[in-house]
């Protein structure tokens, strides 16, 4: 849980609801056009195909209007922030789950139901509705934030598995998910002897040490959003971003390879 008095982000939950609705929609009419050549290619990710990993997605939706259709949960145990660090025994049990519930049914049936069911379920449910689920309750609207991971995530997974793909980033959904990431990481190694910089959607201060209050921190780590999404998810090694200058390091404690991945 978060520590005693750290105050965590709030996020407009209208922009968060279109966010994730549009992205998901994005990945939809992309999935739907890929030839089955590309749907066999690898994914990148373990031994799933990009057809597993579009079906995912349509799961990614799907199941959070099942998540609404069950009873409500009790008190909210996690906010957004603290989701990444839940995760982390769930893997096999999502992706169990996530293809018994598919079914091996084409693509474009897939990402219609699971668009329907997810437009009704966000109509009928208020952001204050308590899911649920595996790592815990969470309100709707944090665990929609966490959507926003998810989705972005994993379109960034298949533009790179599949050349000229280019499903768009939805900027709201960018944003929520660099933001998140960027929170999971202080809330990991809380203090303020580093700040990390994610232009033009984040500025967070990091790792125990000594302080500053004006002026150029002494300890600045600097990356594009992109960048800090595959660092945080595990997709690209600190050594490696910073040998490419996809990340900017200055400072004695700008080494954060210790502290990533935030989740896998």
């Amino acid at each position: 849980m978060s520590p005693a008095g750290k105050k965590l982000r709030s996020y407009d939950s209208a922009k968060i609801r279109t966010a994730v609705t549009a992205q998901f929609g994005h990945v939809a009419r992309s999935a739907a056009e890929l030839t089955p050549g590309q749907l066999e290619r690898p994914s990148g990710l373990g031994d799933w195909t990009v057809a597993e990993l579009a079906g995912h997605v349509a799961w990614i939706a799907d199941s959070l209007a099942a998540g609404l259709a069950r009873p409500p949960g009790a008190v909210p145990e996690l906010r957004a922030a603290e989701w990444p660090f839940a995760t982390a025994s769930l893997a096999g049990k999502i992706s169990e789950a996530a293809r018994e519930t598919l079914g091996g049914a084409p693509l474009p049936e897939l990402f219609a139901g699971a668009a329907l069911r997810l437009a009704s379920a966000l109509a009928e449910h208020p952001d204050g509705r308590v899911l649920d689920l595996w790592i815990g309750d969470m309100t709707l609207a944090d665990f929609l934030v966490t959507r926003t991971v998810e989705l972005v995530v994993h379109t960034d997974d298949l533009n790179r598995a599949v050349p000229g793909l280019d499903i768009p980033l939805e900027r709201q959904a960018l944003a929520a998910c660099t933001r998140l990431l960027a929170d999971a990481l202080a809330l990991k190694a809380p203090g303020g002897s580093v700040e990390v910089r994610i232009p033009p959607f984040a500025v967070v201060q990091c790792v125990q040490g000594p302080s500053h209050t004006r002026g150029t921190p002494p300890n600045v780590v600097e990356t594009d959003p992109l960048t800090w999404l595959r660092l945080a998810t595990g997709r690209t090694d600190w050594a490696g971003a910073v040998d490419g200058a996809l990340v900017r390091a200055s400072g004695e404690r700008a080494d954060l390879s210790a502290l990533l991945p935030l989740m896998s």
